[in-house]
């Protein structure tokens, strides 16, 4: 019944192993990216790129991959005031929240990603979020995204599937994921064409990828790079 499906695709390890999650399983499936303002919005370069080469070197999901859709949100970052959309330093908040927190990104990306399954005919909607290696963002949680996927469904009168492959994955078997579905070739990409550092550094190559090595994200990323390679 679910075989066209509609991507969140940042063009960060989770997204990009998603993609590839998303792409072994579906016969049709297409791309939505964001730009919020972000920080590291090198990342939107690293998709492209990424786009790119996912069908060049894994040529049996060619036919699946369909048209990228790219989003002007930069009203996101207007209204936010975090580390991820200003140039400050990463802390914790009162609360006991990162101020990388982007109060309402994934309530928004979900929302603008239905409208336009909704128009294009699918009825997947696929994320990485994550609930087992996370900073305790609320709008990754399941409980969140389950509401949400009803919400959807409701407000458009029509069903919607959110798939979060991820949520119960903590990073080193994110790692093992992308191996399972690509194989070493597909482990190189993410390594070294994806980015998750929060302060956009895609300059510094470490063994688990580009980053700066000392934000959350890059700390995350190295710690899960360690365990999947027996260097912990």
């Amino acid at each position: 019944m679910h075989t066209h499906a509609l991507v969140l695709f940042s063009g960060g390890q989770d997204s990009t192993t998603c993609l590839a999650w998303a792409l072994d399983r579906y016969q049709h499936l297409e791309t939505i990216g964001f730009d919020y303002g972000q920080r590291h919005r090198v990342e939107l370069d690293c998709r492209q790129a990424l786009l790119a080469d996912l069908p060049r070197q894994f040529p049996q999901w060619a036919p699946r991959l369909g048209q990228d859709h790219m989003v002007d949100l930069g009203v996101l970052g207007q209204i936010s005031d975090t580390a991820l959309t200003a140039d400050k330093a990463i802390a914790f908040a009162q609360g006991g929240l990162p101020n990388t927190f982007v109060p309402g990104r994934n309530l928004l990306f979900f929302t603008f990603a239905a409208a336009i399954a909704y128009r294009r005919g699918m009825s997947v909607l696929v994320g990485g979020m994550c609930e087992t290696d996370y900073s305790g963002y609320p709008d990754c949680r399941d409980d969140t995204l389950k509401a949400l996927q009803v919400t959807l469904g409701l407000g458009m009168d029509q069903r919607f599937v959110i798939e979060t492959p991820l949520m119960w994955l903590d990073k080193a078997r994110t790692w093992q994921l992308a191996e399972q579905l690509g194989g070493e070739p597909l482990v190189e990409l993410v390594r070294t064409g994806t980015h998750s550092c929060y302060l956009g550094d895609h300059h510094t190559l470490h063994d688990w990828g580009y980053g700066c090595g000392t934000c959350p994200a890059c700390e995350l990323r190295a710690r899960g790079w360690q365990a999947y390679s027996g260097k912990a």
